[in-house]
């Protein structure tokens, strides 16, 4: 498995997935260039799968793709979902990343370290 969606964060996705429009919806979940410190995660529901450029797995019943040049980067990683007093949020353990931003919203991979820009 690629990544590892926790129980609190599957119940989360599926209640965000019952407002989609489709059937056929899957968490997109991956990287980008950009942030203070290269790179960004980017997560979001897609209908479409490139069976070229694409990997397709299911964590904890979420239907997931991921781009497969992004799997070096994010393999082992865990999404969770942590409620407090300020509300909720989607957090991220990469065991890939060797320097996270301050903001908490970018990261630097071994891999693939991304052009830097200002938080």
């Amino acid at each position: 498995m690629i990544v590892n969606i926790t129980d609190n964060a599957s119940l989360q996705i599926k209640e965000m997935m019952k407002e989609e429009d489709s059937e056929n919806i899957r968490l997109r979940f991956g990287i980008k260039g950009g942030g203070c410190s290269g790179l960004s995660y980017s997560m979001g529901f897609d209908q479409e799968v490139n069976q070229e450029l694409d990997k397709v797995e299911e964590s904890n019943g979420i239907p997931l793709v991921i781009n497969q040049q992004d799997v070096p980067i994010i393999e082992g990683t865990t999404i969770d979902f942590k409620q407090n007093m300020m509300g909720g949020g989607f957090t991220i353990d990469n065991p890939n990343a060797i320097v996270s931003c301050g903001c908490g919203s970018s990261f630097k991979a071994k891999e693939r370290e991304g052009t830097p820009e200002n938080c």
